[in-house]
């Protein structure tokens, strides 16, 4: 298998959970270490604000990937590895920058992270995004820098997030690696009525 690199699209901090997370009267300890000066992983934060689909993607990326070949894509921020801190300010920044590739301070910080990764990579390194591709959010920025290295799991088609999660998990169980197929396949696979599935 070639070298792999995992992105993986952020969780919602506008959601339930997030606010949940956020609360001044949560107790549990990744919300302790959100309201602390050194913050708390984003991976950590992450997994709690999107429950079993993050938690899988996490854990599928960290098993299968290279060697520090895992990185989340943070709102504002660009792209971060699974330890990087997540405080109250950075939250703040998160929450107000929309995932829309028209909205430059979500585009700008993940375009230039995309190129400076793209410039790093072996010849042979694969780029898989764990996150869905039925719209041009991830897919629009990524594709023009990563081109016929970016790939999706060919197995979340159809599927919805948590049923993608348990996907994830499952194979990380059975140490057996999902396949992978090109992103300008499934981008421009259409229904009979000529609209993208739905799940992709």
């Amino acid at each position: 298998m070639p070298p792999t690199i995992f992105l993986l699209s952020p969780a919602n901090t506008s959601g339930v959970r997030a606010k949940q997370f956020i609360s001044p009267n949560a107790s549990f300890e990744a919300a302790r270490m959100y309201r602390s000066p050194e913050g708390v992983p984003i991976a950590m934060a992450f997994a709690f604000m999107s429950s079993l689909y993050f938690r899988g993607k996490i854990g599928y990326a960290l098993h299968f990937a290279a060697e520090a070949g895992v990185y989340i894509i943070a709102p504002g921020f660009g792209l971060v590895p699974p330890d990087w801190r997540i405080t109250e300010e950075r939250m703040k920044v998160m929450s107000r920058t929309p995932v829309d590739v028209a909205k430059r301070n979500y585009r700008q910080p993940l375009e230039r992270d995309a190129r400076s990764l793209e410039e790093t990579l072996a010849p042979d390194a694969q780029v898989v995004l764990l996150g869905s591709v039925a719209s041009g959010k991830y897919v629009d920025i990524l594709w023009p820098v990563f081109q016929h290295r970016l790939r999706f799991p060919a197995a979340f088609a159809g599927l919805g997030d948590m049923s993608r999660g348990g996907l994830m998990l499952r194979a990380v169980r059975a140490n057996r690696e999902l396949e992978y197929c090109t992103l300008d396949a499934p981008r421009h696979r259409t229904t009979g009525d000529g609209k993208i599935p739905a799940g992709w």
